[in-house]
This record gives C-alpha cells, structure tokens and sequence, in this order.
C-alpha cells in the first residue's frame, strides 16, 4: 500500500506540483516596482533586455515570469561523525549561546539557472531549513545574471553553444578559480559541486585550475560564479 506525503510521490509528481504553485504565484502578483509593473504588462519579454541595461531586479517573480529556472543547493555543511568525519550537506549548521541555551542556525546555499546561459546565487539563514532554502532560492533569483557561450575551444570547430568563449578568472577569499574552453565531448573537468552551476548555467565541456582552500565551498562558488561573470567583459578587462 501506497504511503500519502510529500516524499512519496514521484519527482514527476512534485515538477508538475512546483509548476502549477509557480503559475499561481505568478498570477497573483501584485508588482511593487516599475521593472516588475513593466514585466507584468508584458512591455518586457526577454531577461536579457533587464540584464544588458543593469536595471535592479527587486522582485523574484520577474526572474519566474520571464524564465523557467531550476534550482539546486550545493553542500556547504558537515553532518556529525565520529572524530569529526561525517558527510557533506547542504545545510550548515551553528549555534549561539544564550541563558536559556543553545540556539540553533541553518545556512545554505542555492543555485538556480535555465540551463540556457542564465544562472544566479544566494545565500539563506533561518532557524529551521525549510525557510533558509526559500530565502536562498529566492536571493538567487534577484542574482541572476547572464553568461555567455559559444564554442571557444581552438580545437573544436562545431557551431553549438557548449563551452566559454575564452579563460577567465574568479577569485572569493582565498580560492582562485580559472575557467578554460574546452572542445565538445570533453565535459565538466571540474569540483563535484561546481558541476552543478556549470549544468545550470548549460555549459557542457570546460576544463578548471583552482588554487587555495577549496574545502570552503561557498568561497569555491563565488569564485566560480565570479569568473562566469566575466565572460561578457572584453578579452583586453580580464587582463587587468
């Protein structure tokens, strides 16, 4: 016998769920800025027209109503092991100690894009987990940005948009992260968890050199999504 809950149903189940939530939250929205009023009338169409002129997006329902993003959170916590040893996570835990005892914190980190040069990222903290994941979901998507692709491998003359168009460079504390083109067939030569943004962001094949304390994975990240950005500055800007 079938159990009922939201953990047994099927992942197409719970798509078709978060789609039809999405479209009703989309449908009652009530704009409180122009760029939203601008959106909602349907005077802008195209996320690139918002992204190219750098105007603020303030409200998540423009990045809902305009793309169709998926999300994912990256493992940036450590469950509890024996001599410290537990597996990663994706809620980070901490503690603040008060006279009636220990407060616990979660923190996480959340990914979203549309797998079609589109990704963003945020950060949430809330006392349980449910409302940490919506508050990064939704910083995320105030954080989105564009990224550019081409085929950009000297290698590889093929015409679709798998890889960057030349080498980039992030930096985030003391991680260095450098992004290469790299030839259709190749994939991800990347960390485990920086595949994830690669996927979203729908990049296909690149090759990776990262230096510093790459165990911080949110410092990881950024230095990726930082590089990323730099795909629409000029070749002579990434010199500096």
């Amino acid at each position: 016998m079938r159990k009922e809950g939201r953990w047994s149903k099927s992942p197409g189940e719970r798509e078709k769920e978060a789609k039809a939530e999405k479209e009703r939250g989309i449908a009652g929205w009530a704009p409180k800025t122009k760029l939203g009023l601008e959106v909602k009338s349907g005077k802008i169409k195209n996320i690139d027209e918002i992204l190219d002129k750098k105007r603020k997006i303030l409200e998540a329902e423009i990045t809902d109503s305009l793309l169709d993003l998926k999300s994912d959170l990256i493992f940036i916590g450590q469950s509890k092991g024996k001599f410290g040893g537990g597996k990663r996570r994706a809620w980070k835990q901490t503690q603040r100690k008060t006279m009636e005892g220990s407060v616990p914190t979660f923190s996480t980190l959340a990914i979203v894009g549309d797998e079609n040069g589109h990704i963003g990222m945020g950060t949430g903290r809330a006392a349980e987990t449910l409302p940490a994941r919506e508050k990064a979901i939704r910083k995320a998507k105030l954080n989105i940005m564009k990224v550019r692709r081409v085929c950009g491998a000297f290698d590889c003359s093929c015409s679709e948009s798998h890889t960057i168009p030349f080498e980039v460079r992030g930096k985030s504390g003391s991680v260095r992260v450098i992004l290469i083109p790299a030839p259709q067939g190749t994939g991800l030569v990347i960390g485990n968890e920086i595949k994830k943004v690669m996927k979203l962001t729908g990049i296909k094949d690149i090759y990776s050199k990262s230096f510093g304390k790459k165990r911080t994975t949110l410092n990881f990240v950024r230095a990726c999504i930082d590089a990323l950005n730099k795909t629409n500055r000029g070749q002579e800007a990434l010199k500096k």
